[in-house]
């Protein structure tokens, strides 16, 4: 268990891995970790330094990528570099090139790169890039990549698996409207390919992840002290499902969330409206 406290202990709860398990289904196998720099691609990463796999790391930071590659090739692992914005398209053009070439094929793609913007919607109304952003490294990005090696993965009988978060499976809220439309855009693409992608052999894993404590919340000032679970334990769920082939994994109080989402919708959506109208300033601009 990471370094918790007492609530986040029983909020967070994580399977047992079976380490050997997992080293013996990725032997000899080539895995792909987007946004592998920091946080959960990072840890995960330093999980797999020790089998026998070809690891290939994609995010912007190439310096990043290149000291965690000197501690995993420590261990058994091979890592290869590959820094690349994947909203630029030359450089997602070039990253899918360099995919079709490897002589060994592609098994294992874990879909981690993301963005995440907190903004309400009368600071937006001139930030039309904010969600044009969102959508390119939370859903097109993804989108583009799994379309081009989808033959690949059929070839290997492969495994997707995507880091997502519960908000794609809760009442919407405010302040997170191109954060939330761009992962649940991609959660209901996958869930929608998932049978097609099933019937070619290839495995699919949803990771439904509550606050994660990575970079990416820093900015929000309230989820700095808020409970919030550790990239090694969504490293471990990750690499328990390379061997498990589980199709979801979802907090233990998330069905509550959701039968709430359902139950009480419009007593919420009167307790968030009158929230904001308290918040609301006389004269916003608008």
């Amino acid at each position: 268990m990471q370094n918790y406290t007492l609530l986040e202990r029983l909020m967070f709860s994580s399977v047992t891995l079976n380490f050997s398990k997992m080293i013996d289904e990725l032997n000899g196998k080539t895995v792909l970790i987007t946004g592998a720099s920091s946080g959960i691609g990072k840890e995960l990463a330093y999980l797999l330094a020790d089998a026998n796999v070809h690891l290939i790391l994609v995010a912007r930071r190439e310096e990043e990528l290149r000291l965690i590659t000197e501690e995993i090739e420590k261990g058994s692992a091979k890592a290869t570099v590959f820094p690349a914005d994947l909203r630029n398209a030359q450089q997602m053009a070039e990253l899918l090139e360099f995919l079709h070439r490897l002589p060994e094929g592609l098994d294992i793609v874990v879909s981690n790169a993301g963005l995440s913007i907190n903004r309400p919607i009368v600071h937006s109304l001139d930030r039309l890039h904010d969600f044009t952003r969102t959508m390119a490294i939370n859903y097109f990005a993804p989108v583009q990549l799994l379309l081009s090696v989808i033959p690949l993965l059929a070839e290997k009988k492969g495994h997707i698996i995507n880091v997502s978060t519960i908000n794609a499976l809760l009442l919407p809220i405010p302040n997170w409207a191109a954060y939330q439309a761009s992962k649940t855009a991609f959660d209901t693409w996958l869930r929608s390919a998932a049978p097609e992608l099933n019937s070619l052999g290839i495995s699919t894993t949803t990771l439904y992840l509550p606050l994660v404590r990575t970079p990416m919340i820093e900015p929000t000032i309230a989820y700095r002290t808020a409970p919030a679970m550790s990239p090694v334990t969504v490293a471990e769920l990750i690499g328990h499902s390379m061997y498990s082939k589980r199709k979801t994994y979802k907090p233990w109080w998330l069905i509550f969330g959701q039968l709430g989402s359902v139950t009480f919708r419009k007593p919420l959506e009167f307790i968030i409206y009158h929230t904001l109208k308290q918040k609301e300033p006389k004269k916003h601009g608008v």
